[in-house]
């Protein structure tokens, strides 16, 4: 299916992959190189995390140092995962938010629902 901007969703996961880092550290699966979480590639990563995300993984730890953008679709899909890792008895764990980012966390009152850690 293409999107209005031209781009299929096949295209928004090759341009996710080749940006994204996931890698298992124990029972957590760790993200980074996010740039942005929207409505342009909120759908591709909420998909290609939860393909990661296989037993007996609990926790996702998401790196946002790079992350520019967050939209409600983003947020959205950050509220996909903390169930996904809640029904796991885990959380979801935001790592470095970029000032932008951390501002609509707080905006919206999702950083009272995440971990969020400033290393």
């Amino acid at each position: 299916m293409v999107a209005p901007d031209g781009f299929a969703q096949q295209d928004r996961l090759a341009v996710l992959k080749r940006s994204m880092n996931i890698s298992i550290h124990g029972d957590t699966l760790s993200i980074e190189g996010v740039k942005e979480l929207s409505a342009a590639n909120a759908s591709a990563f909420r998909d290609e995390v939860r393909t990661a995300m296989r037993e007996p993984l609990r926790n996702i730890e998401i790196d946002l140092s790079q992350a520019l953008f967050l939209d409600s679709c983003g947020l959205g899909v950050l509220v996909a995962l903390h169930k996904t890792a809640c029904n796991r008895n885990g959380l979801v764990r935001l790592i470095n938010p970029a000032p932008a980012v951390r501002q609509i966390l707080e905006l919206t009152r999702m950083h009272r629902i995440f971990e969020v850690v400033k290393l």
